[in-house]
């Protein structure tokens, strides 16, 4: 006899291994709890148990296809291009799952999940977003009782390497912006670009935080302005730099509207003046770069950087993000360890030989 009970709903296999045989609204359902220890395999049990009683049964001949079809459904409140990238991924799990999208929710396994993530192609930000959805997608079947367990669960994100972002000198963002601003055909356009992208450059703002800056939030008898950082939805305050004060003043001595800004993106401006000027053509996001990476050169300290950009991590992100920034700052920076030739604090090591 291979099995042999060893008490209730607890079998022992002729190799030790320990099972569970249970049944649940009639329907037999047998598992190896891969353990033969005893005392474990009755935790292992208990958890079985209450495992299957959270099933809903009736549910129980839904496929992965079916399920690919009620996550689309709960995602299609979110941004326009995110559901996008996840319709595409929702596809390619339909198309290349090893054992087809036909297959019943109850018997995918996690290596199933293992054999798909190749099978998708694309570097490491597009692997990590596969692995994104499969994970909530099985986490809504878990809800549902569709499963017990995510046969997601175990996936790990894959390490992205940081790229060095192409970032221009202040002095090619000065040229950028009275490149922009000398198209006098576009008239008023010109002008609003590139004060938009000069606004962007000197107060180190992201796109989204200038095309939504009022007047409201400029203080300059506080020398302030609040600001609203989209991505994290929280709101922060930043200095009104020196540099940035006289083009707010002459805008504001104009005041259009209650906006700063009456346009939100300056992308083509910005591309057409990178290649009349034969240089890289940069992003709005290449400018707030180069604001920090200003910064950091000039020697403002990464946490009161990292309070300028609505950062609550007191600069480790600045940290990790520009660390080929602080490496060639650093000895600069060393520079300023050199004692002063009248200090009387000072004991020179070879006097203390």
């Amino acid at each position: 006899m291979q099995f042999q009970k060893v008490s209730e709903c607890l079998y022992r296999y002729s190799n030790r291994v320990y099972y569970a045989r249970i049944k649940v609204d009639g329907k037999e359902i047998r598992k190896s709890l891969k353990t033969t220890d005893r005392i474990l395999a009755k935790r292992l049990l208990t958890q079985f148990k209450q495992e299957q009683r959270q099933i809903d049964r009736s549910q129980g001949r839904i496929t992965l296809s079916e399920l690919c079809d009620r996550y689309l459904q709960t995602v299609q409140h979110q941004k326009p291009q995110t559901v996008a990238g996840k319709t595409r991924i929702v596809s390619k799990i339909k198309q290349r799952w090893p054992t087809g999208s036909l297959t019943q929710l109850t018997a995918i396994k996690a290596s199933e999940c293992d054999l798909f993530l190749p099978r998708v192609g694309g570097g490491p930000s597009f692997r990590n977003a596969c692995i994104q959805v499969l994970r909530d997608m099985f986490a809504l079947a878990v809800r549902d009782r569709i499963i017990a367990a995510s046969p997601a669960q175990h996936l790990k994100y894959l390490k992205r390497e940081t790229p060095i972002r192409k970032t221009p000198t202040f002095e090619q963002f000065q040229a950028i912006v009275e490149s922009i601003r000398t198209q006098q055909f576009n008239g008023h356009d010109a002008d609003e670009s590139a004060d938009f992208v000069e606004f962007i450059g000197l107060a180190g703002l992201g796109q989204a935080e200038a095309s939504s800056l009022t007047w409201d939030d400029v203080d300059f008898e506080r020398k302030q302005i609040t600001t609203f950082r989209h991505k994290t939805k929280t709101g922060f305050v930043i200095p009104l730099y020196p540099q940035l004060r006289p083009l707010l003043e002459r805008r504001y001595a104009q005041r259009p509207s209650e906006k700063v800004f009456s346009i939100n993106n300056a992308k083509k401006a910005i591309a057409a003046a990178c290649k009349r000027l034969n240089l890289p053509v940069y992003s709005h996001r290449s400018f707030r770069r180069m604001f920090i990476t200003r910064a950091i050169e000039r020697g403002v300290d990464v946490k009161v950087i990292a309070e300028w950009q609505g950062h609550r991590d007191g600069g480790k992100l600045i940290l990790d993000t520009y660390s080929h920034v602080n490496h060639l700052h650093s000895p600069r920076m060393a520079q300023l360890m050199i004692a002063e030739p009248d200090a009387q604090n000072i004991i020179e090591l070879s006097q203390q030989a």
